[in-house]
């Protein structure tokens, strides 16, 4: 018997045990696929880490073709972020064999998965408390990584030769970190004027990131839940009544863990 489209739409959508382990082995294969690209963007690709690379290929094919299928607004999944990005490292695995430079740091990419994926927050809200406190720090820390290791490997492939160091991926973390933070230590930096165009363009949006994360940082914690009578996300944590329409809200306490 086939699977039916209904079946695959419940996993990906539904609330009940199976769908929420469902999503949660994906998520794990994000976070492990996202891990293994990090680690080998700056590796020769020999026929190992190539048979593996496809193989992740095939899995996310599956998922994307899967996704489009349930979706009810295929254009609109298609035009989200995290699609394009998976769009983008499947092509990159498939030019890969093709291309003369250097393009398995696109794969990188996938790390906006982690998070603006599927239904993960609404399932990471339900059940952990610590998510649901610290909700837009972890999303904040999330982008600034993805940032800063797709940005490093930028830098690797465009501006810093693999001869020019032992360790240049290093180097290159070391200069983006140093840049977007505005260290500016001055040891590495690109001379060229595209080199220099890069830099302002790692200071300005990098900088903006690391802004982003320390104010979710430090500022008072808020817990993110829908008021049902005017839709006012962000609550006390331990609010009773909706600050703006007085209405009751049943924020989920850590019983519900």
């Amino acid at each position: 018997m086939g699977i039916s489209r209904q079946h695959i739409k419940g996993l990906y959508e539904g609330r009940h045990g199976q769908a929420v382990r469902f999503r949660y082995v994906l998520i794990l294969f994000d976070a492990l696929t996202i891990l293994f690209f990090i680690a080998t963007a700056h590796l020769p690709h020999g026929p190992v880490l190539t048979a593996l690379s496809q193989a992740a290929g095939v899995i996310i094919l599956l998922d994307l073709g899967a996704r489009l299928w349930v979706a009810d607004d295929r254009r609109w999944l298609f035009w989200r972020l995290y699609t394009l990005a998976d769009i983008v490292v499947l092509a990159s695995l498939l030019l890969d064999p093709f291309m003369t430079g250097n393009i398995a740091f696109l794969r990188i990419l996938r790390g906006l998965r982690l998070i603006h994926s599927y239904h993960l927050l609404r399932d990471l809200r339900r059940d952990s408390r610590f998510f649901r406190k610290h909700e837009d720090a972890v999303i904040a820390l999330i982008n600034l990584l993805v940032f800063v290791f797709v940005t490093a490997a930028s830098v690797l492939v465009f501006f810093i030769g693999s001869g020019t160091s032992e360790t240049p991926y290093i180097d290159a973390i070391y200069f983006t970190v140093a840049t977007l933070t505005t260290t500016g230590f001055g040891d590495i930096t690109l001379q060229t004027p595209s080199g220099k165009l890069f830099s302002v363009f790692v200071m300005v949006v990098g900088v903006a990131l690391f802004v982003r994360l320390a104010q979710a940082l430090f500022q008072p914690v808020k817990v993110k839940i829908a008021c049902r009578q005017c839709g006012l996300m962000l609550h006390d944590p331990d609010a009773v009544h909706c600050k703006h329409c007085g209405a009751v809200i049943n924020i989920p306490t850590g019983g519900a863990d």
